[in-house]
């Protein structure tokens, strides 16, 4: 017998508020109770919980990477941990980092057929990409951990309310907004006020593992369980790819020589002064905590660190990723 499919369809994804029509009245017709559209992250929750209770193994999230995190939050929380199911991704949103990484570039109603094809062959998982997201947790017990593929917080958070401005959104493609958001924060930091408050840094104390806390203000901070980003850029210093873990850059307030040291940062050049350098750091790890009131950015959403200011980033089991 095939594997059954579900799918889990963002309406308000950026790509699919242009074919929304034609596409979901067809994909109804050839998942019927299994075509799932939610309007909250409580309905989510509750449909990704019926789907666990069928023990659907296979899910197609059609969004983008906030749709993505959604649903491995909820998958996370619903199902067993020995019982994960294989994703599939249909870029459809502001930005598709992860479906880059993981090789899924296909969608539509040609997507769904591909699926369903290898669904009938019972070749989904073949050549499947496996990922650890990263889990951010809170000292509050009774709030849902988050799961995502890409976060960082201090300029990261800065450069996202940045990108989030409607002059950019509205004139720009993704890959476009993204080259104009980071023109527009290089501007602002050539401004005298505004690279102050950028280079002064966000308070904050950082653990790696089991390390001594290291508290100190920071320029950058940014962890990923992915293993490539978009147009070459990877500023983490390890091969993600071979190590395993989280990938994470710290890179302190006031660093030395940020001008000519960033760009090698962001291309993985990275010259051995960089190395030897005392405020830029990068590596892998199983968890991390951090202490600080600023925002943390999740794959795009932005989350408070809670009335402590307390949060864990730490690396989630592995999930299979497959291909149209």
């Amino acid at each position: 017998m095939p594997a059954r499919l579900a799918l889990i369809h963002n309406p308000r994804s950026r790509l699919n508020l242009r074919d929304a029509g034609a596409f979901v009245a067809q994909a109804k017709e050839q998942f019927g109770s299994l075509f799932i559209s939610p309007d909250s992250r409580d309905e989510l929750a509750s449909e990704v919980r019926q789907l666990a209770a069928q023990d659907i193994r296979f899910i197609i999230v059609n969004g983008g990477d906030g749709t993505v995190s959604d649903v491995l939050s909820a998958v996370l929380a619903c199902y067993p941990a020995d019982r994960l199911p294989a994703l599939a991704v249909l870029p459809s949103g502001n930005t598709n980092l992860i479906a880059c990484d993981v090789g899924c570039c296909c969608r539509g109603i040609a997507a769904l057929k591909r699926l369903q094809d290898k669904a009938t062959a019972g070749t989904l998982l073949d050549a499947a990409n496996w990922r650890q997201p990263v889990v951010v947790s809170w000292s509050d017990a009774g709030r849902m951990p988050v799961a995502g593929m890409f976060c960082g917080l201090a300029a990261f958070t800065r450069g996202i309310e940045l990108a989030h401005n409607p002059a950019i959104l509205n004139r720009y493609s993704h890959d476009m907004a993204v080259f104009a958001t980071v023109l527009w924060a290089i501007r602002r930091l050539f401004q005298r006020k505004t690279r102050r408050a950028w280079l002064d840094g966000t308070p904050m104390t950082l653990t790696v593992d089991d390390e001594m806390p290291d508290e100190r203000p920071r320029f950058l901070v940014l962890c990923t369980g992915l293993h490539r980003l978009s147009r070459g850029v990877w500023p983490f210093w390890q091969n993600h790819a071979s190590a395993g873990g989280l990938a994470y850059l710290d890179i302190l307030a006031n660093p030395p020589g940020l001008a000519r040291n960033l760009f090698c940062v962001l291309r993985g050049r990275l010259p051995g002064r960089l190395r030897k350098s005392a405020a830029y750091r990068s590596g892998m790890a199983a968890k991390l905590r951090i202490e600080t009131h600023d925002r943390l950015v999740m794959d795009g959403e932005e989350l408070d660190t809670g009335s402590d200011g307390q949060i864990w980033l730490t690396q989630g089991p592995r999930v299979a990723f497959i291909r149209a």
